[in-house]
């Protein structure tokens, strides 16, 4: 991988190891673009508690963006780093959370959408469902997300598992496909999901990515920083790239938040 834009750390309370060592790791990877996305903050300003453990707290952003910037500024001859998050896209507490992050100058947002309306009264999108109208909320969401112009790219947009017909899925993941396309964003084919077993990649769905012609982009989504070194799990990605006839790309242009 010459870019990863999909890199934790310990602030989200899952993942483990210091900025440094994913800095580390990924020079002896051969990445020549690290970025920082770690699991956003969120101000649920009207319920109790205001941020969820899944993600960093409000207070934790400033000294994540100090620690990457100064990062960025050591490792400048060596390595390009770039201060990201990982967002959910929640319309009701969106427009707080953009104030918090050009507050601290972060430069990138990556959709990655793990619960449909919200994670207070919502529903985790990587949990089995049979409601089409789940289904159907998810591609709307995400979509609404997209035509923000705020995202980077959309991170494991396969994640939802959906149990229900085929014909159904295979149109609502046609209609996110069609979406992301004409937003200009890119759908993520996301390594954790290689690395453990996870119902995502989904080949069903990039074989509709395949067809829409939806340009696509590796993301290591690492929690640790051995995952940097994740050359088996991106060899199994290239492989489904190659036989799908997907369109990679190796590099994406950061949007402004």
């Amino acid at each position: 991988m010459f870019a990863n834009y999909h890199t934790h750390t310990y602030r989200c309370g899952h993942a483990t190891g210091s900025e440094r060592e994913y800095v580390e790791k990924a020079l002896q990877a051969g990445i020549r673009i690290l970025g920082f996305s770690d699991h956003t903050p969120y101000d649920f300003y009207d319920s109790e508690p205001r941020n969820r453990p899944i993600r960093m707290k409000p207070e934790e952003l400033p000294g994540y963006a100090a620690s990457i910037r100064s990062l960025a500024e050591e490792y400048r001859d060596r390595i390009e780093i770039h201060l990201g998050v990982e967002a959910e896209y929640y319309p009701k507490y969106f427009p707080r959370l953009l104030e918090m992050l050009r507050e601290n100058g972060v430069e990138y947002m990556i959709l990655g959408q793990h619960f449909l309306d919200n994670e207070i009264r919502g529903w985790p999108t990587g949990r089995p469902f049979l409601r089409r109208s789940l289904l159907e909320k998810y591609v709307n969401q995400t979509l609404d997300a997209l035509e923000t112009g705020l995202f980077t790219y959309f991170a494991h947009p396969d994640i939802i598992r959906f149990m229900g017909t085929h014909r159904f899925y295979d149109h609502q993941m046609r209609r996110l496909c069609q979406g992301a396309k004409r937003a200009g964003v890119p759908l993520e084919i996301n390594l954790l999901g290689i690395r453990e077993g996870r119902n995502y990649p989904n080949e069903r769905f990039w074989k509709i990515a395949a067809e829409i012609g939806n340009e696509v982009i590796l993301g290591s989504d690492a929690h640790e920083p051995r995952h940097l070194l994740n050359g088996r799990d991106e060899e199994t990605a290239l492989e489904l790239i190659g036989r799908l006839g997907l369109k990679r790309i190796e590099t994406v242009k950061l949007r402004k938040i």
